[in-house]
């Protein structure tokens, strides 16, 4: 398997979005609002290390940013950045409308014989 790097904003989005972990971690903040970082953690089971690193992942991918008050880092959710996966989801939708308003003319005329 190939694997390709790239700046793309939809495949960093695609990709930050595809490890469960960092979804539910969109999940909660999209419910939430804005948290920090030791309360996300307390959410899952696992070190402060490894909540860190996943939203290094979704920050890197503009998906959350960090605001820092003194000790404390609150991360928020960006859902505008979504919208770029929306429109790639829309493009997608309208070429299957397409194929499916063909087959719906192609079974239509050969129900018509």
């Amino acid at each position: 398997m190939v694997e390709r790097t790239s700046d793309d904003p939809l495949t960093l989005i695609l990709k930050a979005a595809g490890d469960p972990t960092r979804r539910a971690i969109l999940t909660l903040l999209a419910q939430q609002g804005p948290l920090r970082i030791g309360v996300i953690r307390g959410h899952f089971d696992m070190s402060l290390n490894a909540v860190s690193k996943h939203i290094k992942v979704l920050e890197g991918a503009g998906l959350v940013t960090r605001r820092t008050e003194w000790r404390e880092h609150y991360i928020a959710l960006q859902p505008d950045v979504l919208a770029q996966v929306d429109q790639w989801f829309a493009e997608l939708r309208g070429i299957w409308d397409q194929r499916l308003d063909a087959l719906d003319q192609i079974i239509t005329k050969g129900a018509a014989k």
